[in-house]
């Protein structure tokens, strides 16, 4: 089917406060900052559908809509959600670093920050780092690089102490070198 942009347009018109309206009802209120990509995704989704002839008026379109801007919604809210666990995760694991000196366990990390100082480690340490943050355990990751458990620990180990050094570096400019 083709479907001009006019027509489109015209839909989109038609539609908005639908639309809008299965967001704002679906979307959890402090990811309210994301309600104009859930709607740009909604109208996405609906214009390709359109395209490929999915649209098959079993339903109204406002209805047809309404269910696609729910189910972007709510994929949003868990999208949003991995990413705040992925923030709280680099948190927590820096934390499991035993030399966190005494009064600083409730200082807070910038999960953008982490991972920039990931980026400067050697290879063979943030390999393992980014490795084990996916999930993967010490056995799996050194079966997969090919080395011995015991070097992953202690790799992993070191890893997270350069990176807590580097966090932690009081110098002025971005110079930070291990």
């Amino acid at each position: 089917m083709q479907i001009s942009e006019e027509q489109f347009a015209r839909i989109v018109e038609e539609t908005k406060g639908i639309v809008l309206s299965a967001v704002k009802t679906h979307l959890f209120d402090h990811y309210a900052h994301a309600v104009d990509d859930v709607v740009q995704e909604t109208y996405l989704r609906a214009y390709k559908s359109l395209v490929n002839e999915k649209f098959r008026n079993r339903s109204k379109l406002g209805t047809w809509l309404y269910v696609i801007a729910k189910n972007e919604a709510i994929r949003m809210n868990g999208k949003l959600k991995r990413e705040e666990q992925k923030r709280e995760g680099f948190t927590l694991f820096l934390r499991n670093e035993p030399a966190v000196p005494a009064g600083e366990e409730n200082e807070k990390y910038d999960f953008y920050e982490i991972m920039k100082k990931i980026g400067r480690l050697p290879v063979k340490y943030r390999t393992i780092i980014m490795m084990h943050y996916d999930g993967i355990n010490e056995v799996e990751i050194a079966a997969r690089l090919l080395i011995p458990p015991g070097t992953v620990k202690s790799r992993l180990h070191r890893g997270r102490k350069m990176i807590y050094a580097l966090m932690n570096k009081k110098g002025v400019g971005g110079n930070d070198q291990i």
